[in-house]
Parts: C-alpha cells; structure tokens; sequence
C-alpha cells in the first residue's frame, strides 16, 4: 500500500480508469476484436497493447476474453479457448495496473447485426447508469440494497443478472481484503454493511461497479465495469 492522501488516491484511480478507457478505445479502433480470432490470442494482443500504451505489464486479475456462450460464465469459470463467429458478442474484462493502482475494466463488443445483442449491449451502460445514480442516492448504502436493485433493473431490461456479486473493493495493489469477512469486500445479497466506509487502516473504501448480463434461452451475455464511487 502507498502512503499517498486521499485526494491523491481519487485521483491516481481516476487516472488509472482513463488510461484504462483509453485502452479499450484502441482495442475497438484496431479492431482487435475480430471473427476468426481465438479469445486467447485476442486477450494477448491487449496485453501487448497495454504495454505498448502504458509500459504496463501486471494485471491484478486474471485476463478475461470471452465469446458466444462463454459471455454467460462468471469469472471464476474458465471455459475452453473459442473462436470469435462473425455474429458474436464478445466481453473482455481487464485488471491493468497504473503506477501501483488498479484499474477494472470491462467492455462488450458485437460483431454483425443481431438487433438483441445489440440491445443488450446498449442496455449495460444504462443499466450501469442507473445502478450508480441509486447508490449516489442514498449515503448509508449498503451492498445487499445495491446488489438487489442492479438485478432488479436488468429484470426490467429483460435480461437475468448473471454473478454473484456486482462489484467490489478496487485500490491501491494489492487492494483490501477484509479478513475474515470476504463478502464484506463485495456488493452482494450477504453484504448489509455501508459501502462508504474506511478501511482498517482509515483510508475511504472505493467500489467498482460491475453489470453481467445474460440471456440463457438465446446463450450470450455481455460485461460492463468501471469506478463506482469517484
């Protein structure tokens, strides 16, 4: 951990959030994501061009490209190597870190002309959107309460929320793990504590924000992520 101030902190993990946006930018700009590409080697070529970037070679978490029926999986999973169709949707989530901060980031791409999976797609930053405004709207928050209402919204979308949690602690490397009690480091139906709160060495708890949406019956699911509390 760093002995930086809190002003500091916010805006280091701001920065690293746009270094990581501008990643995602170049991704969709080089059209790295590409039919007839494996998800191994296109999450490769976003290693390499974080790199080339940022000189950035550490992810705090592992990488994740995925495709088709493998959108529908939750991190822990790790599916078989796919190759991209021509009318796919494709998630990666990415974990760079900045200078010591850690970054989360996840973006869906679709590929072709699938009026749902363009729909899905479209409804992840709104549904983000509206997760963040519920959380802004209420101090003592907790992550049980927040948890509730990202699946509410996407049952609304109609679309199933796809984890087991939507979000968690993000901060310095490596960032807080309260021991003894995980499921207090994420925004989860078990999580009745506030989540503006320090930690237990006084610095301010900063969340990411995460919305996995899925549709089982058609087998696809897309990923949104980024900071939730700056």
């Amino acid at each position: 951990m760093t002995d930086d101030d809190e002003p500091t902190r916010a805006a280091r993990l701001l920065d690293a959030q746009a270094k990581a946006e501008r990643l995602f930018d170049e991704i969709g700009e080089r059209a790295l994501v590409a039919p007839g590409e494996g998800e191994r080697a296109v999450s490769d070529r976003i290693r390499d061009l974080a790199n080339e970037l940022f000189g950035t070679t550490r992810h705090w978490h592992k990488r994740i490209v995925r495709s088709g029926p493998n959108t529908l999986l939750p991190y822990k999973e790790n599916p078989p190597d796919r190759v991209i169709g021509a009318d796919d949707i494709v998630f990666a989530d990415f974990g760079p870190i900045f200078e010591e901060y850690e970054a989360d980031f996840g973006r869906t791409f679709v590929l072709g002309d699938d009026p749902v999976k363009h729909r899905l797609r479209d409804d992840l930053p709104r549904i983000f959107a509206a997760g963040r405004r519920f959380f802004e709207s209420d101090p003592s928050m907790t992550g049980a309460r927040l948890y509730a209402e990202v699946g509410r919204l996407a049952a609304e979308a109609g679309w199933e929320f796809g984890g087991w949690h939507a979000g968690h602690l993000v901060g310095e490397f490596p960032h807080e793990w309260i021991e003894g009690a995980d499921v207090e480091s994420y925004i989860t139906a078990a999580n009745d504590t506030p989540l503006r709160r320090t930690d237990k060495a006084g610095r301010v708890c900063h969340w990411i924000l995460e919305i996995h949406l899925v549709d089982r019956e058609r087998e696809f699911g897309g990923f949104h992520e980024e900071l939730l509390t700056l």
